[in-house]
């Protein structure tokens, strides 16, 4: 099986009752803005760069709050997903990949728990929580 690591950022408003989403046409879903990570990135830069790409923000990130896996057997994959804290730091909140997001959208915490039910124990407890801390160590 071949391997695939995606990273996520979990983004809430100032009062951490709505989070930041990206319809995406190719699955007509609702998601957290993220996706896949190249080769050349760490976990950390993908975000980042994929929050730019999706959202038109740029972020800081901080903790690691969840790491989920699947595995797609008739891709003959073999998928990681890492959900990091972030903060909005810069930008204008824009579709950049219409071709891909159709919206950007702050979606209540609740509807946000029914688009994405793959977070155990739901969104808050992510939100709330502290976190995990993630550090690039760098290549030897």
């Amino acid at each position: 099986m071949r391997r695939i690591d995606v990273t996520y950022v979990l983004i809430t408003d100032q009062a951490k009752s709505k989070v930041l989403m990206v319809h995406n046409l190719d699955r007509d879903s609702w998601s957290l803005p993220g996706g896949g990570v190249e080769l050349i990135e760490t976990l950390e830069q993908a975000a980042i760069r994929e929050a730019k790409e999706e959202t038109g923000l740029d972020i800081e990130i901080y903790g690691l709050v969840a790491l989920n896996e699947c595995k797609f057997e008739e891709q003959n994959e073999h998928a990681l997903f890492f959900t990091f804290r972030a903060e909005i730091i810069g930008g204008n909140e824009e579709i950049v990949r219409p071709e891909e997001i159709s919206t950007i959208a702050w979606i209540d915490i609740e509807k946000a728990e029914e688009l994405m039910p793959y977070y155990k124990d739901g969104l808050r407890i992510l939100i709330e929580g502290n976190g995990i801390t993630y550090l690039n160590q760098g290549s030897e």
